[in-house]
């Protein structure tokens, strides 16, 4: 009986030793592969969407080192004065990367988050310098991403991903030989800008005023319309149909309008689209 008990005991312990041998090599291979399965990844451009891709990347935690090229200085690049408005999807998003409205300058209104690009840059480029702890990330701020640049990284340090991220007139899709020509899905309606500058009044994010569906009297361009007119009723209707879009952003000091028409062939469209190179800038905004 004691030599049955003797047996039971060796063959279980025997098979506990197996276990723990087989979940440690396991552990260890898939340890190794997951740190052989990090990618080197480059981002250029240090814009809202490459920061934010960067972000992206570092909390990830698949990247083994993290390489963020930006072409401007950090002096231009945090001095833009452009304002940002974050909807609440956006916030949403953001928060679960570890961004804290709480501690960022700007305001809410109607559940969006207002503040200028550079504000916004500023915070998320405070988080990369945090994650440099854990994680091997690399910032070169007036660096441009060139040919040269690429020809001096050693073939083993090669990023395998590279996200560009330099705006629509950006040329680093040439750099890697990609083609510059882009799919371009059109909105289906035109659009104007404004710009005003008060040097006078402080950098200080405002809500965005926004109006829709608009009808605008055009008659001192000529087009007019009459109520006793069948036509000019028709023109009238489609013109009110179409719904144009106006929107006041910015800041106390830098204010922009912006105005969007939906592409039709009314007469009112047509005027519009020929007239604010020659009148929108003129226009006063609150």
């Amino acid at each position: 009986m004691e030599r049955y008990e003797t047996l039971a005991y060796d063959t279980a312990l025997s098979t506990l030793v197996a276990v723990l041998i087989y979940v440690l090599v396991k552990l260890s291979v898939d340890g190794y592969r997951h740190w052989r399965a990090r990618a080197r990844v480059l981002v250029v451009g240090s814009g809202p969407v490459g920061l934010t891709a960067a972000l992206i990347a570092a909390r990830s935690g698949k990247v083994q080192r993290l390489v963020l090229l930006e072409e401007r200085c950090r002096t231009a690049l945090l001095a833009r004065p452009q304002q940002i408005a974050l909807d609440s999807r956006s916030v949403r998003f953001l928060l679960g990367l570890g961004v804290d409205f709480d501690n960022m300058e700007g305001c809410w209104h109607n559940e969006h988050f207002f503040t200028k690009v550079g504000v916004f840059q500023e915070y998320l480029l405070s988080l990369l310098e945090k994650r440099k702890q854990e994680l091997d990330i690399q910032i070169h701020l007036g660096t441009k991403f060139t040919e040269e640049y690429l020809k001096k990284i050693p073939t083993s340090e090669f990023p395998r991903v590279i996200v560009v991220c330099d705006g629509s007139c950006g040329e680093s899709s040439s750099v890697l030989g990609i083609s510059s020509d882009y799919i371009v899905e059109s909105c289906n309606a035109y659009g104007a800008n404004a710009a005003l500058e008060r040097a006078d009044q402080r950098q200080v994010p405002t809500p965005e005023i926004r109006a829709h569906s608009l009808y605008f009297d055009l008659s001192a361009y000529g087009v007019e319309f009459a109520s006793s007119n069948k036509e000019a009723q028709g023109l009238q209707s489609s013109a009110l149909k179409s719904g144009s879009h106006l929107k006041i952003y910015g800041t106390f000091r830098n204010r922009y309008m912006a105005l969007a028409c939906p592409m039709s062939d009314s007469k009112v469209v047509k005027f519009l689209r020929h007239t604010p190179n020659s009148s929108v800038a003129a226009l006063t905004l609150g």
